[in-house]
């Protein structure tokens, strides 16, 4: 992933003239053991796979009854956790860290909460209360990690939305939010100032119930935003499936109308975009000259999508028309003119807008590099 932020672009002070162009020669790996490079080699075979990618959980519920638990957890160990996960302990991922360091690359913590469970709603608020004891620890631990700062001084770590508040909730907001003629009752301004008070709010069109937890959820996102404040921590907000991400967009928009105010040196507060989507382009553009409107910092996580199978597969059942690009190579090019919408963002307002480059596609990071090497001419 490659960060770019007006610190790399401005020319108020001189900029480097080491600059190089950017090479994927494979140094990368140098760090790595044979063994390590065979596992991940395996790993990616894998995952290519469309037996293990479709059935994958089944898989492992399987290898329990067979081996048992001891030699499944091993073999995970062994074969997927070790690719990706970074560790279970803080040394752990500190050592995961450190290799990463020594190649120039800085570390962006997640914590591994994808969806709530089943019996979520029936344990109350205690689920989700768990979750954001588990994320303000991953805040200290992104803190600590990092020795040296980048540009903007801060650390980075992943938020998934729906492991504070629930996936019922947001299906809720945005069903209205799609409603022609919705109310200002959902305005970002609004939900800011109720995390900012702690006042409880009463939305008409949910039940008692779920203004209780909308509460509960804007309290925790609160917390988690003062924590990420005071450990000078960004927060990049995970982008889901198009059925809630109107109303992830919507907590995203009042977390930066609290947080990602000028004075904040930039944005606390990032939300992540998917290009395999139709409208990322114009909402990209909108949403930017929204924030810029209103005087706000504006973080931009560029992704190019993960659900795309399951995107198109909602709409089928649905009978909706299907949000996704027809294909890659039309992926490529929302991709791509979605990157050259944000350089464009990063360039004319400097530190009030910052992008992250979040690809796996070389000619996407070159696409960006080019630009910076301009900027740096």
């Amino acid at each position: 992933m490659l960060r770019i932020c007006r610190a790399l672009c401005s020319r108020a002070g001189a900029p480097s003239r080491d600059w190089q162009p950017l090479s994927f020669d494979g140094s990368a790996f140098h760090h790595k053991t044979t063994a390590e490079l065979a596992r991940a080699f395996l790993v990616l075979r894998l995952c290519a796979w469309p037996p293990v990618v479709t059935h994958g959980l089944a898989l492992q519920s399987w290898s329990q009854r067979l081996l048992g638990s001891r030699v499944s957890r091993a073999l995970l160990r062994a074969s997927m956790y070790g690719q990706f996960v970074a560790g279970e302990t803080t040394e752990e991922v500190r050592d995961c860290v450190q290799k990463l360091q020594g190649l120039g690359l800085r570390p962006l913590l997640a914590v591994p909460i994808e969806e709530e469970p089943d019996s979520a709603a029936k344990t109350g608020e205690s689920w989700y209360e768990d979750n954001l004891r588990a994320m303000l620890r991953c805040v200290e631990m992104s803190r600590g990690l990092v020795e040296t700062p980048g540009p903007t001084g801060n650390s980075i770590m992943q938020l998934r939305m729906t492991a504070l508040t629930s996936i019922r909730l947001c299906k809720e907001l945005t069903s209205w939010m799609r409603k022609a003629g919705s109310s200002s009752e959902l305005s970002p301004e609004k939900l800011a100032e109720a995390m900012d008070s702690g006042q409880s709010l009463q939305i008409s069109f949910l039940n008692a119930e779920q203004n209780r937890h909308l509460q509960a959820s804007l309290s925790r996102l609160h917390r988690m935003a003062q924590k990420a404040h005071a450990q000078h921590v960004q927060l990049l907000v995970d982008a889901e499936y198009t059925f809630i991400n109107p109303a992830l967009s919507l907590l995203v928009a009042a977390l930066a109308a609290r947080w990602n105010r000028p004075k904040e040196g930039g944005p606390l507060v990032w939300n992540t975009y998917q290009a395999y989507l139709q409208d990322t382009h114009e909402r990209l553009r909108r949403e930017a000259e929204a924030a810029r409107r209103a005087g706000l910092a504006f973080g931009v996580k560029l992704v190019r999508g993960a659900y795309m199978e399951k995107e198109r597969m909602v709409a089928r059942l649905q009978g909706t028309e299907d949000p996704t690009q027809p294909d890659y190579e039309a992926t490529n090019r929302s991709y791509s003119q979605c990157l050259e919408l944000m350089m464009n963002q990063v360039s004319l307002h400097g530190p009030m807008c910052h992008l992250m480059v979040a690809s796996h596609n070389e000619e996407s990071v070159h696409q960006a590099t080019r630009r910076l090497s301009h900027c740096l001419d």
